[in-house]
């Protein structure tokens, strides 16, 4: 496989600390994407240069971990972080280690999370460097911690979820010994920050093997430590004329596995969320049935208060919310007008939220009418802007001598629906009609 011109350019910061007496290899997940005979998104270099010899050496560096022997180095418009062999000395706030001290390639490997990220490679010499069987691990697609699992994850809790990553982007199984580490750790999670949790959880949610995913984090615990609200769906049961699969719980897993492989965040949390206000919504009416009434709206604010506990952006909670919240007005839209159909569709969210119905129904009752229909009327729209620019606005009502006050917007809003509905098409008619309904009456 040809190099990349990111690779080309690694190899040249490693050249250069060689040419300088120094040792230097390509480490962590780089080597393990090159073992898989992948393309690397990123390389790390590991290096017995100390820091302030690194910034000697290259002329654009940041600092970004002088403590822990990390220097950015800058060149060809990528990035490396070039980094000091070290061991670490015991680690006491479940994230960093109270002290480093600069070591060797060996030291270095053990103290790195899991095997098949704690490789290095030569490039001068074209070999991997292996002190920890990640080669092994990588053929018997394995996520293992190197050494004892259990210190490992009390070194950084995160590690737990990144196994759980790794395992579903990979396809891989987690080695017993990390597993049974893994359960033992999993309510501890939460002693990490709320926005290393939602980067981790968007890592394995926008994997195509997200299903996979979803099952580690809930047979670990993990799930239930970051995600309550979810576990609180297994055994909430649901009609079964219209959710033939089962609980809740299982009903939002296997939409999961019809989503397509790529995602947005909205798209994939929206699906997890959907129906998080069942449980609390339950109800049983006189004739037997289970009914969930509110759990859309109910739902929009749970979705609100999660994604805010995990740091989501503004933007994605908004979107994500608005999925929510709308997702059970798809059983109307055959009966909706014109105008209210075509609002509907314009809505920014409207693709995902289509997408979202569609598992919906695909993984219930697989009935797509409505998901058919909306298709067609979509494409039916898409001549002309679904909403045109204005017919009348503001200033027009004001030179009809209406006086500027909220019932503007109710007259606009009409003139938008009588124009979405084809009833009016021209400005002429449009002014017309306000001064026939709205002006005259005034005036009298």
């Amino acid at each position: 496989m040809k190099p990349s011109p990111m690779e080309m350019t690694a190899r040249d910061v490693v050249a250069r600390l060689r040419e300088s007496g120094h040792i230097a290899y390509f480490a962590g997940g780089c080597v393990r994407d090159m073992v898989r005979d992948r393309i690397p998104k990123d390389f790390d270099i590991a290096t017995d240069a100390r820091p302030e010899v690194v910034q000697q050496l290259f002329s654009r560096t940041h600092a970004v971990g002088v403590h822990f022997g990390v220097i950015l180095v800058l060149e060809n418009n990528f990035q490396f972080e070039v980094a000091t062999f070290r061991s670490d000395d015991a680690y006491i706030d479940g994230r960093h280690p109270s002290a480093v001290h600069f070591s060797s390639p060996e030291e270095d490997a053990k103290r790195r999370d899991f095997t098949i990220n704690g490789m290095f490679y030569d490039p001068v010499a074209e070999k991997v460097i292996d002190f920890i069987g990640g080669c092994a691990d990588i053929a018997a697609k394995l996520v293992r911690a190197i050494g004892d699992p259990a210190q490992r994850f009390a070194e950084d809790r995160l590690r737990m979820l990144r196994a759980v990553r790794l395992a579903t982007i990979l396809d891989y199984k987690i080695d017993k010994q990390t597993w049974d580490a893994l359960l033992a750790n999993a309510g501890s999670i939460n002693e990490i920050s709320a926005e290393r949790i939602r980067d981790e959880l968007i890592r394995i949610f926008l994997s195509p093997n997200r299903a996979r995913g979803w099952d580690l984090l809930d047979s670990s615990g993990l799930m239930r430590a970051v995600l309550p609200e979810i576990d609180e769906m297994k055994g909430c049961k649901q009609p079964e004329q219209f959710h033939p699969e089962g609980d809740v719980f299982e009903h939002t897993r296997l939409m999961l596995r019809f989503l397509p492989e790529q995602v947005s965040v909205p798209l994939v949390f929206s699906v997890l969320l959907h129906d998080v206000a069942k449980p609390r919504t339950a109800t049983v009416d006189e004739t037997g049935r289970i009914r969930f009434s509110g759990h859309d709206r109910m739902g929009a604010e749970m979705t609100e208060k999660i994604m805010r506990r995990l740091r989501f952006s503004g933007a994605e909670i908004d979107a994500t919310v608005e999925m929510v919240r709308q997702h059970m007005v798809f059983k109307d839209v055959p009966k909706m007008r014109e105008a209210k159909l075509k609002r509907f569709i314009a809505r920014p969210t409207f693709d995902d939220e289509l997408e979202l119905h569609r598992v919906d129904c695909e993984g219930s009752h697989r009935m797509l009418d409505n998901y058919e229909f909306l298709l067609r009327k979509r494409e039916e729209f898409a001549s002309e802007p679904i909403i045109p620019p204005p017919l009348v606005r503001g200033d027009d009502l004001i030179a009809l001598g209406l006086k500027p006050g909220p019932r503007f917007g109710e007259i606009l809003e009409a003139v938008e629906t009588r124009q979405l509905e084809g009833n009016l098409r021209t400005r002429e008619e449009a002014l017309e009609w306000v001064q026939r309904e709205y002006a005259q009456s005034e005036k009298h």
